[in-house]
């Protein structure tokens, strides 16, 4: 089992390979005791963000790793996907501007580079 940067990293590499776009990878675990990252990324459309939670659930279980639990399947706006220490919230652009969680997790210090140099 892959350590949680690790395994937020590899959640980045995936959705980044399937063309995900404005991935931000945030270290929330001195915030909160629910997870150590979040994982934000953006799709361009309702199926492209359908489509991006599918691979990356298809890419994580070839390597053994399942979600405790999905939500927003359905309606394809907002996707989030609890993989214990990484939650991944795909976003429709439109919910990504209105909601703006990354505003409400940074603290200016826990923004982790992807792609890391």
């Amino acid at each position: 089992m892959m350590d949680s940067k690790a395994l937020a990293n590899e959640i980045a590499k995936i959705l980044d390979d399937k063309g995900a776009t404005d991935i931000q990878i945030l270290e929330v675990g001195h915030m909160t005791s629910i997870t150590d990252f979040f994982v934000v990324a953006s799709g361009r459309n309702v199926q492209n963000v359908s489509s991006l939670a599918d691979d990356l659930e298809d890419g994580l279980a070839e390597q053994g790793v399942e979600p405790r639990r999905k939500e927003g399947k359905n309606g394809a706006r907002w996707i989030v996907l609890d993989y214990a220490h990484v939650i991944v919230h795909i976003f429709h652009p439109e919910e990504r501007q209105y909601y703006n969680i990354e505003r409400l997790w940074q603290d200016g210090t826990n923004q982790e580079p992807y792609p890391e140099s």
